[in-house]
């Protein structure tokens, strides 16, 4: 019995050593701006590459400026907008799009602060854009359709005025801690050059260290993608957060291992252990370039979300993870609005990244020709 009471408690014991719930501690943290909400919307690439760039701005000025995500959002819909109008409808019109898109507009458009573009009507806190999709979606089909026998010549014009009414006009002046600004002197007194910045992602499918258009439905302005192998990938993450600059990450978020609300995204090497990885540290699956480009050619990974990534945490058995700023608020969400995605998940969910030139390491550089 004495027997059978110790082997018991050696048995009590390593499954408590095998279940240890999540402890962090912090290895590196780059300044970033508070978690806000993207609302009722599909606009997390506005939200998360803003707050990308406001950590830039931070990095290259020392200031904290709360940039508008809906004054990007504003100019890149007409850009949506004329892809699917004239492509005839063969494109997808959606919330959707990637960090380029922002930058593209930063490109042309400058930049304002949130206090002058809200996006909001008065008295609304919160963005929602499912009416005004489902109008913009209804006139574009309509045009595409061509009632009349053509094309409208206004139509651009049309959307436009939905727009506004929706969003609100783009401001062509402002005044900002007491400073008159254009959108463009806005951007330049910010030190952003849109140019800086490199997206680069790692699909054993194409050539490394070349360049190419990546085939997925929010591509719809056809962005070029620098390739890398899968450990130059990473090492590009790890170098820019340890030389303090931030990741602007796109990620696969369908997973049952990814939880806003647990706050940590994981990838378990049994998948029984799906539900309870999210609570306590199991072990997780090895992560090949194979299998990376496996999931993502069966649709397994997909172009959901993207993020911000300030940071790496440890757990307590020292392994690492990401500390990645989401847009969905901070109620009712784990690790204060931040995911903590460990470093097999981000292997083999990480759709692509947006860095500073300057946070890619040298020798990657090179072969890149940055």
């Amino acid at each position: 019995m004495k027997k059978y009471l110790i082997s018991f408690g050696i048995l009590l014991a390593a499954n408590f050593t095998q279940a240890q719930e999540y402890k962090f501690e912090t290895v590196t943290d780059v300044e970033y701006t508070p978690v806000i909400s993207q609302g009722r919307t599909g606009t997390c690439w506005s939200f998360s590459t803003s707050s990308f760039l406001e950590s830039e701005i931070l990095r290259e000025t020392g200031k904290q400026i709360d940039l508008s995500e809906m004054y990007n959002v504003r100019h890149t819909y007409p850009v949506k907008a004329e892809n699917y109008v004239m492509r005839q409808g063969k494109a997808q019109f959606s919330e959707g799009g990637l960090a380029h898109d922002v930058m593209n507009s930063v490109a042309k458009n400058g930049l304002v602060p949130q206090s002058v573009y809200s996006g909001l009507d008065q008295g609304e806190d919160m963005h929602n854009h499912a009416e005004m999709v489902a109008v913009l979606t209804s006139m574009l089909n309509t045009y595409i359709d061509q009632p009349s026998g053509q094309l409208s010549a206004d139509w651009k014009d049309a959307v436009n005025a939905v727009l506004d009414v929706y969003l609100g006009a783009p401001v062509n002046e402002f005044t900002y801690e007491g400073k008159t600004y254009t959108p463009q002197s806005f951007l330049e007194m910010t030190g952003i050059d849109p140019k800086d910045y490199v997206t680069i992602t790692s699909f054993k499918d194409q050539p490394d260290y070349s360049q190419f258009i990546l085939n997925i439905p929010d591509n719809f302005s056809n962005g070029s993608f620098y390739n890398v192998p899968l450990e130059d990938f990473m090492a590009t993450i790890d170098y820019a957060l340890e030389d303090g600059y931030s990741v602007e990450l796109d990620v696969d978020v369908s997973e049952d291992t990814f939880s806003g609300k647990a706050g940590v995204a994981v990838i378990p090497a049994n998948p029984s252990d799906a539900k309870s990885a999210l609570k306590s540290i199991k072990p997780e699956k090895e992560i090949t370039p194979e299998l990376r480009l496996q999931e993502f050619q069966n649709y397994s990974t997909t172009d959901d979300h993207l993020m911000h990534i300030t940071g790496i945490v440890k757990d307590q058995k020292g392994n690492k993870y990401y500390k990645v700023k989401n847009s969905w608020g901070t109620s009712n969400h784990g690790n204060e609005g931040f995911v903590y995605m460990s470093e097999p998940y981000l292997k083999l969910k990480a759709i692509s990244i947006m860095v500073h030139k300057e946070a890619v390491p040298e020798n990657i550089a090179q072969n890149l020709s940055l």
